[in-house]
């Protein structure tokens, strides 16, 4: 069972640092310490502590104060509201349900009750943090008002008389415990039961699953932290497959960290390039140059569809533009390629003369013919 100190260790709080040993052993605040430098924020006091004693000596209990009183707010003095449970893994849930328990009337003093290990134990079953984390998170709870440590598992008219407790808060969900369906139909029945709501989707439980769902990643993640098998309670084949797993996550984690740089410096070096390829590009293929591409490929294709006409001096003696050539130009001749030099000139100047001699050959033939048909005629 946990024990608490009757009174909060008043001595100077020592600055040194302290080198942790374990995993376990981190550089934090005493356990106990004296919180009267801390003057804007403090945590909830313990029940036996001086300010909640005197708040409750304070307290006129012989004035019993009904749900219709401390709901219209007609109340002359503070209403005494006690919520109570085992609070582990604390969560917004439980921030929840001391959020309303504290705003169920208009002026409430919010006393939470949390149960140690040894009864959480024997109830319950085993809790994941202990007693004193567990009290510890519930009074930094800026909702709570004070804290009851070793809080009884079923509350008596004795534990109610002693900590004036005019109401008890909790979700309207029969609690069974000790074959009894219900611990609060008592309070129920004589009126001092509110109910508050559960947050849907969180619990302890929930927590707790979670953690084993994903039991080999937390493992490997705090092996790699630096725990030891033994403090997690895994043999030495699974501790040699979570660090070759880990050290397997490295390497690939170091290798997309290089990929990634070598993207980033062929990009980097392609934006240094590109200006450069571009202003190629146009000098080859700019606006001056695809126009005289152009042009040049529009005269061949003219070209090649409308072919020109036949050259001068064809056989037929047609010109290129289809009028009859003049008659000093009637000469016929074969007009021979300049390379044959003055021997290709003496050829056609032979080949003209035979011309003419033919000609006036036929010429004389032809009138011949003429005078012998009319000395028939005749």
């Amino acid at each position: 069972m946990d024990k608490m100190p009757e009174e909060e260790d008043a001595s100077p709080v020592s600055t040194a640092p302290v080198t942790p040993t374990s995993p376990h052993e981190f550089k934090m605040l005493p356990l106990f310490m004296d919180f009267e430098d801390f003057e804007i924020c403090r945590p909830a006091p313990f029940s036996y502590d001086d300010k909640a004693m005197l708040e409750r000596k304070m307290c006129d209990y012989a004035r019993k104060i009904t749900y219709q009183m401390a709901k219209a707010g007609q109340t002359t003095r503070r209403v005494r509201v006690y919520a109570d449970g085992i609070y582990d893994l604390f969560h917004q849930g439980h921030a929840r349900q001391l959020m309303q328990a504290k705003n169920i009337f208009p002026n409430v003093y919010l006393i939470v009750g949390v149960c140690n290990d040894e009864l959480t134990l024997r109830m319950k079953g085993r809790t994941v943090m202990n007693g004193y984390e567990r009290y510890e998170a519930v009074r930094h709870c800026r909702y709570v008002d004070e804290i009851v440590p070793n809080a009884p598992w079923s509350l008596t008219d004795e534990f109610l008389e002693d900590n004036k407790i005019d109401f008890v808060a909790h979700d309207d969900i029969p609690y069974g415990a000790g074959g009894v369906n219900d611990i609060y139909a008592p309070l129920k029945a004589r009126g001092m039961f509110v109910a508050t709501e559960r947050t849907e989707g969180v619990s302890t439980s929930d927590i707790v699953a979670r953690i084993v769902k994903d039991y080999d990643v937390y493992v490997r993640r705090n092996l790699a932290r630096g725990y030891s098998a033994k403090e997690l309670n895994v043999s030495f084949l699974s501790e040699k497959k979570f660090r070759l797993q880990n050290k397997m996550d490295e390497l690939k984690s170091r290798g997309k960290r290089e990929l990634t740089k070598v993207k980033v410096d062929i990009i980097t070096k392609w934006e240094e390039k590109s200006r450069e390829f571009i202003d190629a590009f146009l000098l080859l293929f700019g606006r001056e140059r695809l126009n005289s591409l152009w042009n040049e490929s529009k005269g061949r294709i003219i070209q090649a569809l409308s072919p020109p006409g036949s050259p001068n001096g064809s056989i037929n003696g047609d010109d290129s533009d289809g009028k009859e050539r003049d008659d000093e130009s009637d000469d016929e001749y074969l007009e021979l390629p300049l390379e044959y030099g003055a021997a290709g000139k003496q050829e056609r100047s032979g080949l003209t003369r035979r011309s003419r001699n033919l000609a006036a050959y036929e010429e004389d033939a032809e009138a011949e013919k003429d005078l012998e048909y009319e000395r028939r005629s005749n």
